[in-house]
């Protein structure tokens, strides 16, 4: 019971260490350039995650997971990154984040979709709960505005486009290795491969020479230790701990995400933004209700 309570508490650590990536990925950017800055948060976690996971045997990977989890893995990785590296502002970098987090809800949707998860039909007020909460979001100070929400988007359509691409993106890499990854974990190849493909954009690129600031290897060894620390705590909270109170609590993320990058960035946010927060959370948490105690079809093995 003890060993469970404290791979329970790792596994929590995980979601907060999670919460700050978006704050540290911007003060990075920021200070090291949006290309750049990432393929070095990359690179010092992907040797985090050789000193912790260490690196699987990619010979007993199947060869499905291989390429697939690979491609989606850094599509999705590049998606996060180069979004919030590419905003105009704390503020859109903040926005852009809870784009991102959409995840969740997209991620049962493709469950139940292509996995023959089993659901109530509280998915449908749930995944429009969580669409309606970014698009409050999106609205500014007003809230619930459709014509400001387009004003928002038009002015940086890369960084907003980026973030949503990479919700459906990492819904579709959950969906897919559950069913072929066999049980394997390549988690430390995939930030190794993510780590290349950032430093051949940025040589391609002509982006700027990186010029290492004091506030910018902080912010590099803070936002790479939240990265692969994150995802190797989670690993011993799934294994070892509370599985369902780890889940539950995940689904908090947008919210204080955006509490910490408000607070990292000093960026301050609206009632209408923390509005639009809750609702996005709300709308994952029923999701989640609406898929519990409903076991998916047969599984693949």
């Amino acid at each position: 019971m003890q060993n469970r309570r404290k791979a329970t508490l790792i596994g929590l650590i995980a979601i907060v260490l999670w919460s700050s990536i978006v704050g540290l990925i911007r003060g990075v950017s920021e200070n090291l350039g949006a290309t750049g800055g990432a393929a070095m948060i990359y690179s010092v976690a992907s040797g985090l995650l050789l000193l912790t996971v260490g690196f699987p045997r990619v010979r007993e990977f199947p060869r499905a997971y291989l390429v697939w989890g690979s491609l989606l893995f850094v599509a999705y990785e590049l998606c996060l990154s180069l979004s919030i590296g590419y905003a105009n502002s704390g503020r859109q970098a903040i926005e852009v984040g809870m784009v991102n987090y959409l995840w969740p809800a997209f991620t049962i949707l493709c469950a139940i979709l292509f996995n023959r998860q089993k659901s109530s039909l509280l998915i449908v007020p749930g995944f429009l709960t969580a669409v309606l909460g970014i698009c409050w979001v999106l609205g500014g100070e007003q809230g619930l505005d459709p014509a400001g929400m387009v004003r928002n988007i038009q002015n940086n359509p890369l960084s907003y486009g980026l973030a949503f691409a990479g919700a459906v993106i990492w819904a579709s890499y959950c969906t897919v290795t559950n069913r072929i990854a066999n049980g394997k974990n390549g988690i430390t190849l995939f930030f190794m491969l993510t780590a290349l493909a950032l430093w051949g954009k940025y040589l391609l690129s002509g982006e700027s020479s990186i010029v290492m600031t004091g506030s910018g290897l902080i912010y590099l060894a803070l936002a790479a230790s939240a990265m692969g620390f994150g995802y190797a705590a989670w690993n011993v909270g799934i294994l070892h701990g509370n599985v369902t109170l780890l889940a539950g609590a995940s689904y908090f993320i947008p919210v204080f995400s955006a509490a910490l990058a408000a607070s990292v960035l000093r960026a301050p946010l609206s009632a209408s933004f923390w509005q639009g927060a809750a609702l996005v959370c709300a709308g994952s948490i029923l999701c989640w209700f609406a898929t519990r105690g409903r076991p998916s079809g047969p599984s693949p093995s």
